[in-house]
């Protein structure tokens, strides 16, 4: 059986060139010294791995064995992932290999022939499990700004208590200095850190910095990338950025990419590394229409509008690069300092700033579109986690910071939701009391919200219908989300900022 595997994941090697044929028997001992195997008897003809999506079982077999064998000191997930990605680098091209190849596909074909190639080399590598990414629930729910994506995370392994113990008496060690520094590419991992020995990153020349291009290895939309400052700096919205997110589509006009907010509460997970988010996926906010046009004075080369959706969102459009980058640094520099008692907008309190934006650029035909969507990170007695945040009557469902794929209509929700709503849904269709049940309790208010709306829910209907009421959840978590409510009082507001801009110099 090991040596079938053997034989079959080096195969795969060559049939999604990560190896030429000519690298075989090399290969072939590079694994055996990995499993501490002595000895290889070719088991003849095998069944070829077609995808990455099929790599699970093959790999499997491998670890199983290194388990048996007490290679893996103990049989959990995370010592299993360490030692399966050192597995899969036995058949990696060295990372100058990698960059050599993009380059060349870039100069000679096109920006698409690049980020195709270094894609399927993520996934290939098994950097992207796809076989996990696939486990994702994911649908579309209707909803008054347009259909919003919503995906259940089941992609990232469950925390074994085992590890999350033995890594407690762990040394504690600060390289790298996080999930997105430089050094972690072909690093070896420990029990609270990933290996990222198939993990290849592709330089790019940012703002006139060195900034380095990979995925996510969680690929939450389609060729979802991952752009980072070389250096480990904390993140910050200003023109900097703005101009660094231009350079950007720029170089790969066939991609989007956007920012988390520099705050907490409305920032991202990773405050403490610069870095961007992008790829290639048509989000519901960037299929939203301008509901209102809007002029700022002394750019009227520039098309501006309020954006038709329940975060705040000004959207910029226009052919000169400059010109739309000073309109964006304008607008940011007037809401960093902007307060209106009456929209309970508050700049700072206490001297503690509320105020900064997520943005979000792309090319579309030529011209640069920038979204600016205006946050605030003010917290109250009545909403403790944050008054422009998902309130506490939605935590059944979304808790969590509203970070910038939530804000541009991807709901990325917890891993419970999965087996939470299997049973919700048993419970419903049998008309038990969803109080009476410790996990489900949380949902009770929910639930007695919705039912009355259906004439009869049943086995058959009762999931779709609660995807649609997760669906309008997540779409009132968007509208707790925005400073400016879309309603005739939010827009008048919103319109008052508008024209604190414009006296601004």
């Amino acid at each position: 059986m090991i040596d079938q595997a053997i034989k079959k994941l080096v195969l795969y090697g060559v049939r999604h060139n990560l190896i030429e044929p000519e690298d075989i028997n090399y290969t072939v001992n590079g694994l055996l010294m990995e499993l501490k195997k002595d000895s290889y008897e070719d088991p003849g003809q095998v069944a070829e791995i077609e995808t990455p999506e099929d790599l699970e079982e093959t790999l499997k077999v491998i670890l199983d064995y290194a388990a048996e064998k007490k290679i893996i000191e103990e049989d959990s997930v995370v010592l299993r992932d360490l030692f399966d990605t050192r597995i899969m680098n036995v058949l990696m091209p060295k990372p100058s290999q990698v960059i050599r190849t993009f380059r060349e596909k870039y100069e000679n074909e096109s920006p698409e022939a690049a980020t195709d190639y270094y894609y399927n080399l993520s996934r290939s590598s098994d950097y992207i499990r796809t076989y996990r990414v696939k486990k994702d629930m994911k649908w579309v729910s209707p909803s008054p700004y347009g259909d919003i994506d919503i995906t259940i995370n089941l992609s990232k392994p469950e925390k074994d208590p085992r590890m999350i113990a033995l890594a407690k008496t762990m040394q504690s060690s600060d390289y790298p200095k996080c999930m997105l520094c430089m050094e972690n590419e072909g690093y070896a991992g420990r029990i609270n850190h990933p290996a990222r020995q198939n993990h290849r990153i592709i330089p790019v020349e940012i703002n006139g910095s060195k900034w380095g291009f990979q995925y996510s290895p969680y690929v939450y939309y389609n060729e979802h990338c991952i752009v980072f400052n070389g250096q480990h700096v904390p993140m910050a919205i200003n023109r900097a950025a703005f101009e660094k997110m231009m350079d950007f589509i720029e170089m790969f006009p066939h991609y989007f990419v956007g920012s988390n907010a520099d705050l907490p509460i409305v920032g991202g997970s990773i405050l403490s590394h610069d870095h961007f988010q992008g790829g290639r996926y048509t989000f519901a906010m960037e299929k939203a229409p301008v509901e209102r046009e809007i002029s700022f004075q002394g750019f009227e080369d520039v098309k501006a509008g309020i954006v038709k959706w329940p975060l705040s969102v000004i959207r910029l459009d226009g052919k000169d690069r400059k010109r739309v980058l000073d309109l964006a640094e304008k607008i940011l520099n007037s809401w960093r300092a902007y307060t209106d008692e009456e929209a309970f907008i508050f700049a700072e309190t206490d001297g503690e700033p509320h105020n900064t934006i997520t943005p979000i650029a792309r090319m579309r035909e030529g011209r640069y579109e920038l979204d600016l969507v205006l946050r605030n990170n003010i917290t109250t007695e009545e909403h403790p986690l944050g008054l422009y945040h998902p309130w506490e009557e939605y935590h059944n469902i979304k808790k969590e910071n509203i970070g910038l794929i939530e804000v541009m209509g991807l709901a990325v929700l917890p891993s419970r939701l999965k087996e939470e709503l299997e049973a919700l849904g048993n419970a419903i269709a049998e008309k038990k009391d969803i109080t009476a049940d410790e996990t489900l309790a949380k949902h009770a208010a929910w639930v007695a919200g919705f039912v009355g709306n259906y004439t009869d829910i049943n086995r058959e209907n009762v999931m779709d219908i609660l995807k649609k009421e997760v669906g309008v959840v997540f779409t009132k978590v968007l509208e707790c989300a925005g400073v400016y409510k879309c309603t005739e009082e939010g827009r008048k507001a919103f319109e008052r900022f508008v024209s604190y801009v414009n006296i601004q110099k």
